[in-house]
């Protein structure tokens, strides 16, 4: 029989409501597999083992409170937790403990959740790099800004793990690990108590190694019921070639045409969508709004902790400095009309398919990888879904990307559900 640390949540859930396993079990067993893979990987930035199984042991004890009852989850490093320290990725707050959970932590707990520990996260989820490698192959970067969550989930350390996006922090690390990771609609999950680096853009997500699992977090993180609402019918699938298109690799152009190849024999309707001009313009907006918001989220890291920034971080941000007001309410103008168009790219679909990243998890642990597929969606606050199964030349995971019409969550959590075992 396969341990427990194989269980995605839902199977665990279920479980341990069925009194076939208890919590405390199911936490050991993800404790041997940390102890197993993460000398390799380093997902984790604080790990308590006996905090974890004192959880556990307490779930075990009560009557199940919620969809995660019993449940382990692993929480990006910019996420508050009473009882474990938030370093942020950086060491400004190296020894930094807060006296309260964020909003999504004391949900989770209320939903039954064990809140396993805190998995490395990028510097104020930037570009600079954790220590955490790809499960795949270690000498290739798991992706960032959720590198921890992203490998972790991968590794079969946890079923479930919290990340955020800015640019494509959930995306691109699904994409690389070969999970599935969910950026919901924008402002749809709390940011309070996660350190911000935008308004506009960041958004909080998750990591899981099925689509259930995800409708499951939604469901504690919102309050709607746990499950997926089954199609009546194959979806309606637009196969879109973002401006971007280009700078994927042949590939990973292959591999999103070979999906939706898989998706037009399994029934859906698949075909072409060309988006409006104005949308050229999106990767650029994104940029501006994230580098003239991240300069004032970061102001006192700045202003006051300049020296004991990463040199990425500081160059990332300069030129946030320069940029004028102006500027930056052209990029917000743009993304508002590409928002209000949305309605007619969508009008025939029921989600559009596009690439989740340039190509394969990149050499070196230097980098994350390039946010580029990721960053025009996440400007236009539509929730997506990266979907693994497939791969690249070099045998690495290659995830392909649905996008949802804005608020259509749980539909887009159904499509998604239906299109992943069609990948394989």
């Amino acid at each position: 029989m396969p341990s427990s640390h194989t269980l995605n949540a839902w199977e665990a859930a279920e479980a341990i409501a069925s009194g076939n396993l208890t919590s405390e079990a199911l936490v050991r067993a993800c404790l041997e597999r940390i102890d197993e893979r993460d000398p390799a990987i380093a997902a984790w930035t604080h790990l308590d083992p006996e905090q974890a199984l004192a959880q556990a042991r307490d779930r075990d004890r009560a009557p199940a409170s919620g969809p995660l009852h019993g449940v382990p989850v692993g929480i990006k490093d910019i996420i508050d937790t009473a009882d474990m320290p938030t370093t942020y990725g950086s060491p400004i707050y190296a020894a930094h403990q807060t006296a309260w959970d964020a909003a999504c932590v004391a949900l989770l707990r209320q939903a039954g959740a064990v809140v396993m520990g805190k998995t490395v996260s990028t510097e104020f989820a930037m570009y600079e790099p954790g220590k955490t490698a790809n499960p795949h192959n270690p000498a290739h970067t798991p992706g960032g800004s959720s590198s921890g969550s992203a490998a972790a989930v991968a590794a079969e350390m946890v079923p479930l793990a919290l990340g955020s996006q800015t640019a494509g922090s959930i995306v691109r690390p699904a994409s690389f690990c070969g999970v599935v990771g969910y950026k919901p609609t924008h402002s749809d999950f709390s940011l309070a108590g996660i350190k911000l680096l935008s308004q506009t853009l960041d958004t909080l997500g998750g990591f899981a190694r099925c689509v259930q699992d995800l409708a499951l977090l939604r469901a504690a993180l919102m309050g709607s019921p746990p499950q997926l609402t089954a199609l009546t019918e194959p979806p309606r699938i637009g196969l879109c070639r973002t401006p971007q298109w280009p700078q994927a690799t042949a590939a990973t152009q292959e591999a999103v045409e070979m999906a939706a190849r898989r998706f037009a024999d399994a029934g859906a309707q698949v075909e072409e969508v060309t988006l409006p001009a104005e949308f050229d313009g999106l990767v650029e907006a994104q940029t501006t709004v994230q580098i003239f918001e991240g300069v004032r989220c970061c102001a006192y890291e700045l202003t006051q902790r300049r020296d004991q920034l990463s040199p990425s971080t500081q160059q990332l941000l300069k030129p946030g400095e320069r940029l004028s007001y102006t500027e930056y309410k052209a990029a917000l103008q743009l993304a508002e009309t590409c928002r209000r168009a949305l309605p007619a790219a969508f009008a025939a679909h029921d989600v559009l398919l596009v690439p989740s990243a340039p190509g394969e998890a990149p050499a070196g642990l230097g980098a994350t990888g390039n946010p580029l597929f990721n960053r025009m969606w996440t400007l236009l606050h539509t929730p997506v879904i990266s979907l693994p199964g497939l791969s690249g030349p070099q045998g690495l995971p290659v995830g392909v990307q649905a996008v949802g019409p804005l608020g259509a969550d749980d539909h887009l959590l159904a499509v998604a559900a239906w299109m992943h075992p069609q990948l394989g």
